[in-house]
């Protein structure tokens, strides 16, 4: 992941790159046309003082013929000539080694071609200018223009890890602030103040959505302390009355099958809102008291408290705890954890079956003999049965996740060998 201030600065530090290369040839193309111009310039004014002079000397054959010799011999690449005719000026731009600038390279030359009459005999003159140092020049100018790029490249750099710092500084802020908030406090978070209108946007939203967090927060908490009381009381009441229906005088048997099944249905539906106030009470972190809890304990109390379900099904219970499992969490939700894993695995054993608790210093596994693996995918859901027919409320497992949830601890299902096998890890890490 990048950060965002990043991302702009190298679709800036690119632009520029780009304009960087763009203007080298741009400069070279530029300053040459600019420097051919101005030689251009210098010859023709060079050339139009030779003309006049040579002129001057039309009326003195000796010194006209005299003054064109020193010409050509100061100029051997370039001369005075007689010529037939006259005809229009031109340039050119030749490359040739020059015989007086001893470089074993080719030099550049910059030309002109003009012609003019002297006593009475039309002449063609060439006026040349070595232009090599345009090269120089533009390669002087790329080099300051590279050294101030990178001035400017070092520049941004700077002001972006310097401005970025500063202006980030409340947006940092208010995520360590989010991130350290708890809803369980019911308040608002002191968010930083700053001038920024995009920050202040955010923490106006900011504002607005805890603010409904916490009005949710407080109306699902009330829910949760009202419910079991305003349900179970009817509840029992319905309860209570049908067991005094039950015990009185002339009941039918058929009457007395249909009491019973109401009132096994009654005890159903009173467990499953326990669960369910249950679940709420855990999503809503109400179980905020921690200690450290023995986990070969509890299983050993819960077994023993279960015997008489292990018995009425005839299942061969094995303890495996070579060693001491210790954890840190809610000592009821760390029970009530263990005793649905149990629970769900003597429901779905079958008569005469085998179960098996392996408990190691980091984990939990709770296995029970089956026939076919279970459906993965609805295990953990509420209301969702583990097997076709079953006298559970489909929350049990439901319950063990969110609990695992709450306390970032891991639970998998496997089958191997003919046992369903419900493993939780306590240190995070799974252990074969």
């Amino acid at each position: 992941m990048k950060k965002l201030l990043d991302r702009n600065l190298k679709a800036y530090l690119l632009y520029a790159l780009v304009v960087f290369l763009a203007s080298v040839p741009a400069y070279f193309l530029i300053i040459d046309f600019i420097w051919r111009t101005e030689l251009h310039e210098h010859n023709e004014i060079v050339a139009l003082r030779a003309k006049e002079h040579f002129q001057r000397l039309s009326g003195d054959t000796a010194a006209l013929s005299a003054s064109i010799d020193a010409w050509n011999r100061i100029q051997p690449e370039a001369g005075i000539v007689p010529v037939s005719a006259m005809d229009e000026d031109s340039v050119y731009t030749v490359y040739r080694y020059s015989s007086l600038s001893g470089h074993e390279e080719l030099d550049r030359f910059h030309g002109l071609i003009s012609y003019f009459t002297a006593g009475g005999q039309a002449y063609k003159m060439t006026v040349e200018t070595n232009i090599e140092e345009s090269y120089e020049t533009i390669a002087a100018i790329t080099a300051v223009t590279a050294l101030f790029f990178l001035l400017l490249l070092g520049g941004f750099l700077l002001l972006n890890k310097k401005l970025s710092k500063r202006l980030w500084a409340p947006f940092h802020e208010t995520v360590g602030k989010l991130e350290a908030y708890d809803l369980k406090s019911q308040s608002q978070i002191p968010l930083p103040q700053t001038d920024i209108i995009e920050f202040e946007s955010l923490h106006a939203g900011i504002r607005k959505l805890i603010a409904g967090n916490i009005a949710a927060y407080r109306e699902q908490k009330e829910f949760t302390e009202n419910a079991s009381h305003e349900l179970q009381t009817p509840l029992a009441i319905v309860q209570s009355k049908l067991d005094l229906f039950l015990q009185t005088e002339g009941l039918t048997e058929e009457q007395s099958g249909i009491i019973e099944a109401a009132n096994h249905s009654l005890s159903r539906v009173s467990r499953i809102n326990r669960n369910l106030v249950l679940l709420a009470k855990i999503e809503n972190g109400q179980f905020a008291s921690e200690e450290t809890v023995e986990i070969t304990a509890i299983v050993k109390e819960l077994t023993g408290d279960m015997e008489d379900f292990l018995t009425e099904k005839n299942i061969r219970l094995e303890l495996d705890a070579p060693g001491t499992c210790l954890v840190t969490g809610n000592a009821a939700l760390v029970e009530i954890l263990l005793t649905n894993l149990l629970m769900n695995a003597i429901r779905h054993s079958p008569d005469g079956g085998e179960m098996r608790a392996v408990i190691k210093k980091g984990s939990v596994s709770i296995a029970n003999s089956g026939a076919s693996p279970l459906p993965e995918d609805k295990l953990f859901k509420r209301f969702s049965s583990a097997a076709a027919h079953t006298t559970g409320t489909g929350l049990g497992l439901a319950i063990v996740r969110q609990i695992c949830q709450l306390y970032g601890w891991q639970v998998s299902y496997g089958f191997r060998d003919g046992m369903h096998q419900f493993t939780v890890w306590f240190t995070g890490g799974k252990e074969e």
